[in-house]
């Protein structure tokens, strides 16, 4: 690396980067190679939302928008919340953002001093994490969670409560969790509400997984009997449930009272989310529900293979993922998980995620996205059998 002229800040240049992309960026692009490292399905966006976003441009909707968002998307993503929550749910709670990783940024830049901490459950998606540590400079608190006797992971919610001091500005929960499938039931969420309502902390759930769940039609949410007067704020993404991950279009729900600080700090990140996109993310929620529909019975079937199939493999214990597409395992005698995803990529030309991006309590574990077609999967788990046997 050539020498920069002048210095950086030393958390950034410090920054590993991310354990993910270490490992993709050795086999992307290369012949043959199976990816199942990010968390995104192989289907593309469906076409009556592209067929939405391109008679938006076509129409000149490629201007700035409001940095909250249009109106129109606003109104659309209240009136889901509320079907899916009740509330109800106003369009002045709605931020509409350029993904879920800025919306998690920007909640974090709102509410996060340098020297606060957050307790956060883990193991968690990377982005999480390390925006906190190395963009705010505030403490992050890991909670694990842990396996039962059936291998299932639960959180211990006292020590979760336990964890926080006067110090704590938030409690991070993502569930249904990225990148060990499981979520939080009612009873959780009650407890965290009643625990940020006595102690004045914020409550920040990303739930961008909740409609990937396979025995009702949406996960249980930081929502569910929580008020507009309550400190909890919800983060979610149109990047799951309608296959639109390179669309870069989230939305935040919050308290009306944090409508305007979320507004000033969108526009000194990014202004605010593309016009068209926004269009098409109207048409993703008001039509988009068949199609939901369909690639949650179809993650279900290939669950089913990758618990059956992988969990089989001598060396791998795997739970059922409650909800999710990824399959979170351990391989016995492993201690490197980089390493261990390295070398079963380059022998196998599968690519899967590191349990140590995660966090220290993922290490260990592989994770692999299962949102693909049963071709693809089978074919990837044939070549795993030989290096978990």
């Amino acid at each position: 690396m050539r020498e920069l002229p002048a210095a950086v800040r030393s958390s950034i240049a410090g920054y590993p980067g991310s354990r993910i992309r270490e490992v993709s960026n050795i086999g992307m692009g290369k012949p043959g190679v199976t990816a199942l490292w990010f968390g995104e399905g192989d289907r593309p966006t469906p076409k009556f939302i592209c067929d939405a976003a391109a008679q938006s441009m076509a129409a000149g909707r490629t201007y700035y928008t409001a940095n909250n968002g249009t109106a129109e998307l606003r109104e659309t993503i209240a009136r889901y919340a509320t079907r899916l929550h009740g509330g109800p749910i106003t369009p002045d709670r709605v931020t509409v953002t350029a993904s879920g990783v800025n919306a998690l940024m920007l909640v974090m830049q709102t509410l996060v001093d340098p020297g606060d901490n957050v307790v956060m459950v883990t193991p968690v998606w990377p982005n999480c994490a390390n925006g906190i540590e190395i963009v705010l400079s505030g403490e992050v608190r890991r909670v694990a969670l842990t396996p039962d006797a059936q291998g299932r992971w639960t959180l211990d919610v006292e020590r979760l409560f336990a964890a926080c001091d006067a110090r704590t500005k938030v409690i991070f929960i993502n569930s249904p969790g990225n990148p060990t499938g499981w979520m939080a039931g009612a009873e959780i969420h009650r407890a965290l509400l009643d625990f940020a309502r006595k102690r004045r902390i914020w409550i920040v759930a990303d739930e961008v997984y909740e409609r990937l769940v396979y025995d009702r039609t949406c996960a249980p949410s930081a929502l569910d009997g929580a008020t507009a007067d309550d400190p909890v704020i919800v983060v979610n993404s149109f990047s799951k449930a309608w296959c639109m991950t390179g669309w870069r279009l989230g939305w935040i729900i919050h308290p009306p009272g944090l409508a305007t600080m979320l507004a000033k700090i969108t526009e000194m990140n990014m202004s605010g989310a593309a016009m068209f996109a926004q269009d098409a993310g109207v048409v993703a929620i008001e039509q988009g529900e068949p199609f939901v529909k369909e690639i949650v019975e179809s993650y279900s079937r290939a669950r089913d293979v990758v618990v059956q199939r992988l969990g089989a493999m001598p060396r791998v214990r795997l739970a059922r993922p409650e909800a999710a597409f990824y399959a979170f395992f351990r391989v016995e005698g492993v201690t490197d998980s980089l390493a261990l995803a390295k070398d079963v990529l380059e022998r196998t030309g599968v690519g899967m995620a590191p349990g140590i991006a995660f966090g220290p309590e993922g290490e260990g574990w592989l994770r692999l996205c299962f949102a693909t077609s049963p071709e693809r999967l089978s074919g990837a788990l044939d070549r795993l059998a030989p290096a978990f046997s």
